[in-house]
């Protein structure tokens, strides 16, 4: 068996790469293989992505579909059958759920209702489904909700005075 210190290409496999522009005895002189003046021979050409070769490039032919709103609220959101890893009793929290890593983000926590809950818990979130809301009530527990911390607006978006 060959050791990996004596593994080489076969023969012939690997071949010296071309001089370009090295003088007429040594093929590819003068324009060096890149054709004769123009953008496409000089020195550091490049086209930005997508041009078009002076063609209204695709991504601006198309048009333009829907926009962002800046007023969504995102929660981090977690469901109910993943509050059985809390022990009966136990009351749950956003910094619980962080700390347990059911979180990951500092975002409003929002409880939906997939999956069983098979545990007596008092939950604690800033929004809930109406379904994961229900099966906590049906397992004997208790829902809080807790207010949403109000978003720091920007001096950009307030309104201006007149």
């Amino acid at each position: 068996m060959a050791e990996l210190n004596q593994l080489r290409p076969p023969r012939g496999a690997r071949k010296k790469p071309m001089r370009v522009g090295r003088g007429i005895g040594a093929r590819k002189s003068k324009t060096a293989g890149r054709g004769n003046k123009g953008q496409l021979s000089r020195t550091g050409r490049r086209r930005r992505p997508g041009f078009e070769g002076g063609q209204m490039p695709l991504h601006r032919r198309l048009p333009k579909r829907g926009f962002t709103n800046i007023f969504r609220s995102e929660h981090a959101i977690v469901n109910v059958a993943a509050l059985n890893a809390f022990a009966a009793g136990e009351r749950v929290t956003p910094e619980n759920l962080r700390a347990r890593g059911l979180v990951r983000r500092p975002r409003p926590v929002k409880i939906l209702g997939e999956g069983e809950l098979k545990v007596k818990l008092t939950v604690a979130a800033h929004a809930f489904s109406a379904s994961a809301r229900q099966k906590i009530e049906q397992a004997g527990g208790q829902v809080e909700v807790l207010p949403v911390a109000p978003v720091k607006e920007s001096s950009a978006g307030a309104p201006a005075s007149a």
